[in-house]
């Protein structure tokens, strides 16, 4: 998963940073509404974690923002403020979830989770695709019944092209999406190739057809061909 965190109280902050990229997450954060705002508009997520209080402005704005652009990132507004019409506001706003501080960090990842799965996997904890399946909550991906071994790399870019299927995805959005906005420093992204390589070996070897089509000029796309 790819998530962005905005908070301004740093310890907060840090934590949440420290749990999910623990677990094998991309984590980017903002703690001022100025840089939260040019992040979602420049970047997209899986989920944002979006508190409400920010120095310089309101997230509820970064909220207004993400919905009038029409984007499909996924929203988790986190706030110290539990009154109902704070949260009756944001999820009219379009956000998809509403914790209130203090909360337990597994308690968030839950929620996190379950918010991928709806706007990403129908709300399934299981992706079949053909002779392919995947367990989300296992993280585990079998080939008819037999387990495919992918590093978590491999894996969380297995899951990106599914979740994209039938679309070309350039290397540039592979590159942000599985390592960051600290990608764009890049001089190529020639890795790419070799993390696609190993998947397709990976799959093939395991008697999986070959899902993963180059667009010459463009990037990849997942396929049934």
């Amino acid at each position: 998963m790819k998530i962005l965190i905005i908070e301004d109280e740093e310890g907060l902050l840090e934590s949440i940073e420290e749990y999910f990229t623990e677990a094998g997450n991309i984590c980017e954060t903002a703690n001022t509404y100025q840089s939260a705002l040019t992040k979602v508009n420049v970047y997209r997520y899986d989920c944002i974690l979006l508190d409400i209080t920010l120095p310089g402005g309101n997230g509820l704005d970064i909220l207004r923002s993400l919905k009038e652009n029409n984007h499909p990132d996924g929203v988790l507004i986190i706030s110290a403020k539990n009154s109902l019409d704070d949260r009756l506001e944001g999820l009219n706003l379009g956000a998809d979830d509403y914790l209130v501080k203090p909360f337990h960090l597994s308690e968030l990842k839950a929620r996190v989770s379950a918010i991928i799965r709806r706007k990403t996997y129908n709300g399934s904890n299981q992706l079949i695709f053909n002779e392919l399946t995947i367990d989300l909550l296992a993280k585990e991906v079998k080939v008819d019944g037999s387990p495919v071994k992918l590093t978590r790399k491999e894996y969380a870019l297995l899951l990106y092209f599914i979740a994209n299927k039938g679309k070309v995805v350039s290397k540039n959005a592979i590159a942000e999406h599985l390592w960051g906005d600290g990608i764009d420093m890049a001089n190529n992204f020639d890795f790419i190739y070799s993390h696609i390589k190993n998947i397709r070996k990976k799959l093939v070897e395991a008697g999986c057809n070959d899902y993963i089509q180059a667009s010459y000029g463009m990037g990849y796309k997942f396929t049934e061909q």
